[in-house]
């Protein structure tokens, strides 16, 4: 079992967690003025790179908070975790 450290509650089993997609992404300005490729664009795609990459999780189990984590997608390792409102920290890849 990997344990994921909640940056409220510390290290937890990863069953705790819930996965929310890539970090740092803004929510239109105004989504009723996308076109319909323009909204599936936002909504469907996003990076898929090799590497340490900025993820939104949430605590689920515990203190039911979300927060960021930039977790490597070689090998699952997450490398930094930080509050939501943060810039994702430098980490070596």
């Amino acid at each position: 079992m990997q344990l994921i450290t909640c940056p409220w509650c510390g290290p937890r089993e990863e069953v705790e967690f819930h996965y929310g997609g890539q970090a740092h992404l803004a929510y239109p300005d105004d989504p009723a003025a996308l076109s319909d490729e323009e909204w599936a664009h936002f909504v469907f795609f996003r990076d898929n790179p090799k590497g340490p990459f900025a993820e939104r999780w949430s605590h689920a189990a515990g203190c039911r908070r979300w927060f960021n984590a930039v977790r490597d997608t070689r090998s699952y390792e997450f490398l930094a975790v930080y509050p939501m409102g943060q810039s994702a920290p430098e980490v070596a890849s």
